[in-house]
């Protein structure tokens, strides 16, 4: 698969048009999107990993094999920004949402050491009540032991019950590749 920045998008005027197949990808400051998004398609520097949460401030559009969008939202939670840059941000993400586009799937990061946080549990209502399926992804896996690892199941799958470990549950590490290549298994079988 191969994968291109295709439109950095600040304002809803400047979406591109809807009718192409969209995955989101969404998730708290400082979750690893860019990181994921980098190991993901194994592009060095595709999406920009910034040690400063928050820096995604805008919807990006990647096109891979140009058939399909992968569409990175900005972060939510932490990222130090002004109130009106925030509302900014809120507006253009429901624009979006609301704007009539193909979403196949939400894929929801989050950080795999924490348990649910109260925003994410939010965000994951707010799209199912929307009617979007969900993929759940516990990343920074590799910073936990065998012990969290089974914690961290146990703390999701409650929260998020109905949800299946490597079905639409992923642990992903993007320091050592693991859930990769189920990550990648998922997306694929959607875009057939």
């Amino acid at each position: 698969m191969t994968i291109e920045l295709f439109k950095t998008v600040f304002t809803l005027k400047d979406l591109p048009p809807a009718g192409t197949p969209e995955f989101v990808l969404c998730g708290r400051s400082n979750v690893g999107k860019s990181s994921l998004i980098n190991s993901l398609f194994k592009v060095k520097n595709l999406a920009k990993v910034s040690s400063t949460p928050g820096k995604t401030r805008s919807l990006n559009f990647y096109t891979a094999d140009k058939k399909v969008y992968f569409v990175d939202l900005p972060g939510y939670g932490y990222a130090k920004a002004a109130a009106d840059e925030k509302e900014k941000w809120n507006k253009l993400i429901l624009g979006y949402l609301n704007s009539g586009r193909d979403i196949k799937l939400v894929v929801h990061i989050m950080d795999s050491r924490l348990e649910p946080q109260k925003s994410d549990i939010e965000l994951y209502h707010f799209f199912s009540a929307k009617g979007y399926k969900s993929l759940l992804v516990m990343n920074k896996v590799d910073k936990l032991n065998q012990r969290e690892r089974s914690s961290a199941v146990k703390n999701f799958l409650a929260e998020f019950p109905g949800h299946k470990l490597k079905e639409d549950l992923v642990f992903y590490s993007s320091v050592n590749g693991e859930g990769r290549a189920d990550l990648m298994r998922i997306v694929k079988n959607m875009i057939i």
